[in-house]
């Protein structure tokens, strides 16, 4: 019987408030600073063009290179890509790293947020406070390393640029004095022919 992730909540962490500003920022498709299962980072509605077209903006970053998508369980995965190999939730289930994988033909998404070729990036998310935020937005949400095109990722909140704090509409409070340097996803690329290749582990 295939296991069933289940979010362990710490009820001792009271984040609501936070999610609250988070959701009611992103419901007027604004953008926002946040924690994620791996480095802070940039997100906004998934859906929203003009939004996504904000961090763009924000990141003095080229269209052509592409974000990913956070989502918070496998049917909303399947809301987003035309098919989803079973061998890509095999490797989202038995995975323990973040692993964010790259899909052929996504779908129900801003063009300036899918690659030229039509693939996608998205991450079902096992954070806490991220899975209670989408849960509640019920949307997908962009999340894009919080620096400006170019330049390194910031591993903590205290390292990244003010230029980047300032430039969104509301910074999560969440998470902000942890010291551990974080580290990006594992990312994973589904080919057309339905092959697997590993981008970065």
């Amino acid at each position: 019987m295939k296991k069933q992730f289940q979010p362990s909540f710490n009820n001792k962490v009271d984040f609501r408030e936070d999610i609250n500003k988070c959701i009611k920022v992103l419901r007027d498709g604004g953008i926002i600073l946040y924690p994620t299962d791996t480095i802070w980072g940039i997100g906004c509605d998934a859906t929203n063009e003009v939004a996504v077209a904000k961090i763009f903006a924000l990141k003095k970053r080229n269209e052509e290179k592409s974000m990913i998508v956070l989502v918070a369980n496998e049917w909303m995965l399947e809301q987003y890509v035309k098919e989803v190999p079973k061998a890509a939730l095999d490797f989202i289930e038995y995975i323990e790293k973040p692993l964010t994988i790259i899909y052929p033909d996504a779908v129900n998404l801003p063009k300036n947020l899918i690659n030229v070729d039509g693939t996608i990036g998205i991450r079902i998310i096992k954070d806490d406070f991220c899975v209670q935020l989408i849960r509640q937005f019920k949307k997908p949400i962009v999340s894009t390393s919080a620096n400006i095109s170019g330049q390194p990722a910031p591993s903590s909140f205290h390292k990244i640029e003010d230029a980047i704090q300032s430039g969104v509409d509301y910074v999560a409070t969440h998470r902000q004095d942890e010291a551990t340097n974080s580290t990006p996803s594992t990312i994973i690329k589904v080919e057309v022919n339905g092959v697997f290749k590993f981008i970065r582990i």
